[in-house]
Parts: C-alpha cells; structure tokens; sequence
C-alpha cells in the first residue's frame, strides 16, 4: 500500500460550499484509514481491509482522493462541534416549566367560612371584657388530630351536621361541650372549621346513631383533666355519648377516609299487609288491573286481614295490625326484593335534586339483610340492615319505601331494576323514626396503620389506634336498648305513626305510584318532566319527618293541620345546589 499524502488546509468558505453531507464511498473509506491512528486494532484492520478494496477499484488519483475525504472529515467534525455548540445554548421556557427563580412555592391559605358579625363581635367582646378585668390570654396548648367515637339519639335535634342560627344539632351539642371541657380553645370556639371539624356519615333530622365518627383537631391533655371522654360526658346531654377517641393521622378526614357505613332500618311487620279495600290506592291500582293480592292467598281478591273489618275505624284497624304475625312467604318475598338493591346501581330515583346522568347516583350497595322478625310488646318488627360505601339523602328511607310498597302491593320485584333507569317517578320517605345509623367502617385506615405500627408500641407517640367501635360495643349495645330503642317503640305505640303514614299513602288515588304493577314497568303515566306540572301530586307530610312527640295529640293535630294545608298548597319540590347536596351525603 503506497503511503498517502498528508491533506492540505483549506480556508473555512470552501468547507461551507463544499457538499459533505453525502460523501463518496472512496472518500468514507480514506477517511476511515486516517481515523485509524486513534481506534483499536480491530479498527485497525478493518481500516486496511477496506483501503485495499478501495486501491484495487481507483488505481489513479490516490492522493487526490484522499486530499478530497480529509476536508471532508472536517466537514464533519465542524458540523458535529456546531451541534454541541446549540444543545448547550439554554432550552426556550415552556408553559408549565417551574421557574426556578421562584423558589419554593407558597402554600395557599385553606379556605375558611368566614365568621358572621355577631361571631366577630362576640369575640371582641369577650376580648374587651377580659382586658377590663385584667384577666391575661389563656394559654395556648397543642392540638392533636383525632377521632371521636360518639352515639346519640337524634329525637328533637335537627340532624348530625352544625348548622348557623343556633339551630339545635348533634354537632352543635358536642362542639360546645368540647369547649367546655377545654378539648376546644377559647380562641376556636367560635368556629368549628378552624379545628377541622368533619364527621363520617351525616344523618338527617331526628335519625338516631349508635356510632359515628367526628374527626377534629383537638387538646388531648387539658391541665386537670385525668379522664378527657368522662370530663366531656359530663357537658353532653344524656342522650349523646362518647365511646372513645383515638388519635389520627393528621391528614384524616372522617368523611373521606371511611370505607363504608351500615344503617339498620326498624319497621313494624303491619306495615306488609296490602292497602285496605276502598283506599284511594287500593281503588287506582284495581283500576289498573293490578293485583293486590298477597303470596298467602292466591284466589280472594282481599287479603285475608280485610275479610272482616271492612268499615272498622282506624282505631280498631291499627289494634288488628298489631296482633297481626307476618308470614314465611311474606318474609320470602321481602328477601327476594331486597337482593335487588345490592351491587352499584343509578340510584337517582331514590334521592332528591340529581339528574340521572349525574355520576354521583352511582352507588355500590355491599350487602342488604333481612332479620327474622322480633316481638316487642304488641307489635312485631322487622330490621333490614344496610352496608353501603355512602348513601344519598333520603336515600335509604325511599329504599324501604319501595321495599315495603312493592311487596304489599303484589308488585314485581323486577320494578327495582326499572327504577335504576332513565324515567323519573315520586317514591315516597318512609318516616324518620326507624332509621338507625350503627356505624361508619375504616378498614382501609385500620389496616395502614397496622402496617406502620409494627414499628411503634402502643405507648409511643407515633402509634395510631385503629378505630374499632367493638372496643365499646356493651355500653353501645345498652345505649341503644334505653335510648333508641325503648323511644322508637314508644313513640309508635302512643301515636301509630308508621300506621298514619301507611295510611296516608293507602289515601291517595293519583298516578305518581302507578310504578307499583305486577308487570314490572314504568308506565307513562307515573313519569316525572322536569318544568311539566303533575295532576294531583304525592303530598308527603313533614311529621314524618320528625322522630320527637310528647303525645299522641300531637301527631294527630300535625297531620290535621297538614291535612287542611294540602287544599291550598302548592307543590314544593326540594331543591338543592350541589355543595348542599354533597355535605349530605353519609
């Protein structure tokens, strides 16, 4: 091989004008023998491979090739250099790039309900009143994130959730026994939001709980104090407890972190017996050709509980009704329906103020049981349990309600699969008095800190306590028997309130329940439209939205009063926005 001549130096304008981008092959080949120097030898004979091939094929002009591929390779490297050149130029900002000249980002200002004025003077007030005295601030103690395990019976109160205008709540009551036992500061006790207050299951007005869960963060060691729950037992009323509390994480929210709730509601087992023939509803319904007749009883068009009686009054009616023993086909029947509510289902029938396109009707119902029914006093009552992630508002109440109406009307139970559909139709509440919240679950919550606590002893201070109602579940059990219980029976034994209200859905002969037919349809008739009015609507009457009554005159003058409302009333349709509706939710 003939030793090649050494490349000349061109100026810079002939390597721009040159074409370097697609250099001949004997030219890649020269220049690959005069990189040769700087690689390995198994570059090296690869060099002298291919420089042999490229002599055999050009036996003229050798040194004028390999002058030509020299100031072609530094074509190439001056390219290569330009690259580098531009990717070290800094990249052009783009949207969404953090600036790091910024520094760290500020944490925004939580968005807190900003105090009334009579709040804002209240607390200058008490502020001024202090400074008169010469009374020094009281001091600050920390505050620990935590979860209350409480039990009420909601009888007179106007639900769980705090409410402004010194409305009487559940949430109320505690808050200010909390101040009061020192759990609370001074400062805070103006505003439950500044403790973060939440609770894991909301309950409508007069609707009892054995167990809920309110999350807050709270003084746990008040100087003096040796038994916090039994110091702040002492502020609350008889009828609300506290189990227990456990301190939190401090991100816990009762309501976002609990898994589930069950509900149990109680009903009297008359209630199962088919509308008294010449009722308004027994009369429509006939009139459909639809069958009211009861799985007892195949060939009488009557059930047999009306085959005397007929013009009994009502008096002498409810004292039948509660000698009256529900049946093992009955009990059959109400099991079979119920299944139907089990699994996610649109449950936008049953609430109020949401389309049925709206996502948030989608609910997933984990178990739904029937229990065998139980005699207390004259009357026999049944329980169905509810386990469920969350329920809507008055969701469980129009649950049972179309529970109880379909099977004491002989109706399909394949209609609940209907009412999960687009059509909307009225399905009256059943009254408050027999809804029971029993408890909020945090299995997910238990079980993260059980994982975390293998690290920790109980009386470390990093140890979370998972939240178990079990822990208190004989002073829950006895609580229920005297103040839930013993007042849910009392009140329809003095007052017949579950019979005032099947009857006064047995009262009412218009087309908003025609959904009750043993064909398992919606039909036209009974459907809903937005902006559309209805001919003679459903009234529902608001007494049996109570669950507190000091006698049975008093149920009989409320449902009087509403009963001569009804002529000249309009109707109302409950209408919520939506953050009402959330708040709701439980």
């Amino acid at each position: 091989m003939s030793e090649l001549a050494p490349s000349r130096k061109r100026p810079l304008d002939e390597l721009e004008l040159e074409d370097v981008s697609e250099p001949s092959t004997s030219k890649l080949q020269k220049s690959d023998t005069d990189a040769g120097e700087k690689q390995g030898s198994g570059d090296v004979q690869m060099r002298d491979s291919t420089t042999s091939k490229a002599d055999e094929g050009h036996s003229d002009g050798v040194n004028s090739d390999s002058e030509q591929h020299s100031r072609a390779g530094e074509g190439i490297q001056q390219q290569k250099s330009a690259k580098k050149t531009e990717s070290s130029r800094p990249r052009r900002k783009k949207k969404g790039d953090k600036d790091e000249s910024e520094g760290p980002k500020k944490r925004q200002p939580r968005n807190r309900r900003r105090a009334t004025k009579e709040e804002e003077d209240a607390a200058k007030e008490r502020k001024a009143q202090a400074e008169a005295l010469g009374i020094p601030s009281a001091p600050r103690y920390p505050k620990r994130q935590s979860a209350l395990l409480i039990g009420f019976c909601g009888s007179g109160y106007s639900g769980m959730q705090i409410q402004p205008d010194n409305i009487k709540t559940i949430e109320g009551v505690l808050f200010k026994a909390l101040v009061n036992a020192g759990a609370v500061s001074q400062d805070n006790a103006d505003d439950p939001v500044k403790v973060s207050l939440a609770r894991a299951a909301r309950t409508d007005a007069g609707v009892h709980a054995a167990g809920n869960v309110v999350s807050l963060k709270m003084i746990i060691t008040v100087p003096g104090v040796k038994d916090l729950v039994a110091r702040i037992n002492e502020e609350l009323p008889p009828e609300i407890r506290l189990w227990g509390f456990v301190r939190a994480q401090n991100s816990f929210n009762a309501r976002l972190v609990c898994d589930s709730r069950k509900y149990t509601y109680y009903f009297p087992s008359y209630l199962l017996i088919p509308p008294k023939p010449g009722s308004g509803l027994y009369d429509k319904l006939r009139g459909t050709e639809v069958s009211t007749e009861s799985p007892e009883d195949g060939t009488s068009p009557n059930h047999p509980f009306w085959r005397e009686g007929a013009t009994s009054s009502h008096e002498e009616d409810l004292a039948r009704k509660r000698a009256w023993r529900v049946g093992s086909a009955d009990m059959e029947r109400l099991r079979e329906t119920v299944k139907k509510y089990e699994a996610s289902h649109n449950f936008h029938n049953f609430t109020v103020g949401r389309e049925f396109r709206d996502r948030s009707n989608i609910r997933f119902m984990k178990e739904i049981r029937v229990d065998d029914p139980v005699v207390h006093g004259d009357t026999e009552w049944i329980s169905v349990l509810f386990h469920g992630q969350s329920f809507m508002l008055h969701q469980i109440r129009k649950m049972m309600a179309a529970l109880v109406l379909t099977c004491r009307t002989g109706s399909s139970p394949e209609i609940i699969d209907e009412l999960y559909k687009a059509p909307t139709v009225f399905i009256p509440k059943m009254p408050s008095l027999g809804l029971l919240l029993e408890e909020p679950l945090f299995n997910s919550y238990n079980g993260r800190m059980a994982v975390q606590n293998q690290n920790y002893k109980p009386t470390d201070a990093d140890y979370r306590p998972p939240i178990d109602f079990e822990l208190h579940r004989e002073k829950i059990d006895a609580f229920k028997g005297e103040f839930i219980y013993k007042n849910m029976r009392g009140i329809e034994d003095r007052s017949g309130l579950f019979d005032a209200w099947v009857r006064s859905v047995d009262k009412y002969s218009g087309n908003d329940l025609l959904w009750l037919n043993r064909e398992g349809k919606v039909p036209e008739e009974c459907v809903i439209i937005t902006g559309q009015r209805r001919n003679n609507p459903f009234r529902e009457k608001r007494v049996f939205d109570t669950t507190s009554f000091p006698s049975t005159a008093v149920v009989k003058k409320q449902l009087l009063e509403e009963a001569e409302a009804e002529e000249d009333e309009e109707e109302e349709e409950e209408v919520l926005d939506k953050k009402h509706l959330a708040d709701t939710e439980g």
